[in-house]
C-alpha cells in the first residue's frame, strides 16, 4: 500500500492508513509488525506523519534504522 501524499490527504485520511497498515494481523510469527514497533503505539509513532509535518517514509525508516 502506497501511503497517501501529505499534500493531497486529510488528516483522518492518513490516520486511517497508518491504523490499517499497523493493524494486529493475530499471526505475531508470521507478521512480525510487533517486533518492528517494539511495544510502542503506530498511531502515535507516525504522529507527525498524520498531522502532516512528515513523511510515512522517513519515519519508517527511523523506526527500522532504531530497532
Amino acid at each position: 500500500m502506497t501511503p497517501p501524499r501529505i499534500e493531497v490527504s486529510t488528516m483522518e485520511e492518513r490516520r486511517a492508513f497508518v491504523l490499517e497498515v499497523w493493524k494486529c494481523l493475530g499471526n505475531c510469527e508470521e507478521c512480525g509488525k510487533c517486533r518492528i514497533l517494539r511495544g510502542r503505539d503506530a498511531e502515535t509513532l507516525y504522529a507527525p506523519y498524520i498531522d502532516g509535518k512528515e513523511e510515512y517514509i522517513d519515519i519508517t525508516l527511523r523506526i527500522r534504522n532504531n530497532n
